[in-house]
């Protein structure tokens, strides 16, 4: 039995399953995870981060159909959401690169189905991708890989975001760093020598911090780096941003999921500058608007919803409105920004000349109407590369 918390940074598992992943008493921590124990230092079967790897290894691997199959539903599920592409890092968990590769160089074909994939690339994944003879950039029309993904931390969820100060709600721990400081800088140099950008996930304010030391200490000569979360920060981490060419790939409908449990996790003084999309805007900071699916429904407008009202749908309680988007703002989130982020601005992202023709039809205007009906709006069409890929009531 493998059990995964929501946020993929925490799992239960049984006896068997510990049994045949060989944890025992005497099995020492993993880099960046930890093996929860009882009072006698027996595992309980609690797995945070890196640890759940131990059991994932000897789990049944998928097939090739398997992957197929599942590549195809998601993608056709995604029109019908709006989506004319995804940013995505699946690279290194279906068999490794080159099974999972091949499957969406079968799947997005051109033709049967155009989709915009852009494909982080798990630092682990790099050597494998490598041996295929592929590099950064465009594959396809449709497919290209991007910068280096890395973890620095877990979540909140699971208190394995890596926090600079104890969690308030627990002060046994500040979190997990899933690489050491030297290691973080060392994946980042590994990048760099061959001028790739890297995408480093970062909740707590300790991962940004680290991260943001090693993107200093390597600076990039050209493009764009990710940050992604960006969920608990502070001034002067802002303030460090600022000096770098880097991107905030921020998941609105967080808003929505992590409050107001969140609140006990880091307390008020922590706050002001956490999930704080509008001060990061203000800062002049580039923001790219996602959904962080799984972990979140992959829906655009309950993103848009959540960063306009900053509440549940269909709940009262607003969670830090000062923080609140206005609707153009949140839109160009997902647009202009998610553009913006991969170096594609100057043909992505907008409705105008010259650009690709990859764009949505909503049966409403997201600027005339209350913004608790954003949810409620319905996608008439998806077109990419001028091709309708799904229309409403009509089966393709």
């Amino acid at each position: 039995m493998f059990l995964s918390r929501i946020c993929r940074h925490a799992a239960l598992v049984n006896s068997c399953a510990l049994q045949l992943a060989g944890i025992t008493k005497q099995t020492m921590d993993p880099e960046g995870g930890v093996i929860v124990r009882d009072a006698n230092g027996e595992p309980t079967g609690f797995l945070l981060d890196t640890a759940t790897e131990l059991v994932k290894e000897v789990m049944p691997k998928v097939s090739d159909e398997y992957v197929e199959t599942a590549l195809q539903v998601a993608i056709d599920d995604l029109y019908k959401l709006g989506l004319v592409g995804g940013h995505t890092e699946d690279l290194h968990y279906y068999g490794g690169f080159k099974q999972t590769f091949d499957q969406f160089k079968k799947v997005v074909d051109g033709k049967t189905r155009k989709f915009r994939a852009h494909l982080l690339v798990h630092h682990e994944a790099i050597a494998e991708m490598e041996q295929e003879g592929y590099e950064k950039g465009e594959i396809s029309s449709f497919i290209e890989l991007g910068a280096v993904k890395i973890f620095a931390d877990g979540a909140l969820g699971g208190r394995t975001a890596f926090l600079t100060q104890p969690y308030t709600d627990d002060p046994s721990t500040s979190g997990v760093a899933i690489h050491t400081e030297e290691g973080l800088f060392e994946l980042v140099k590994q990048a760099r020598l061959k001028n790739r950008p890297v995408a480093i996930h970062v909740i707590g304010d300790g991962a940004l911090e680290m991260a943001l030391t090693a993107l200093e200490r390597y600076p990039l000569s050209s493009g764009r780096d990710r940050l992604i979360h960006v969920q608990v920060a502070n001034l002067d981490l802002i303030n460090r941003m600022k000096q770098l060419p880097v991107i905030l790939d921020i998941q609105p409908r967080f808003v929505a999921s992590d409050f107001p449990w969140v609140i006990e996790r880091i307390g008020l003084d922590r706050l002001e500058y956490s999930f704080a999309w509008k001060t990061l805007l203000k800062a002049g900071l580039h923001c790219a608007g996602g959904s962080d699916a799984p972990i979140e429904p992959a829906d655009p407008l309950l993103g848009i919803h959540a960063a306009v009202t900053r509440k549940r749908q269909g709940g009262i309680e607003e969670y830090q409105p000062e923080e609140k988007l206005t609707v153009f703002e949140a839109v160009q989130l997902f647009t202009t920004g998610s553009a913006y982020a991969i170096e594609k601005e100057l043909e992505r992202g907008l409705i105008s000349k010259g650009f690709l023709a990859d764009f949505t039809v909503l049966d409403r205007n997201l600027f005339a109407i209350e913004p608790d009906e954003i949810p409620q709006t319905n996608v008439e069409m998806t077109i990419v590369d001028n091709s309708i890929m799904f229309q409403r009531n009509v089966v393709r």
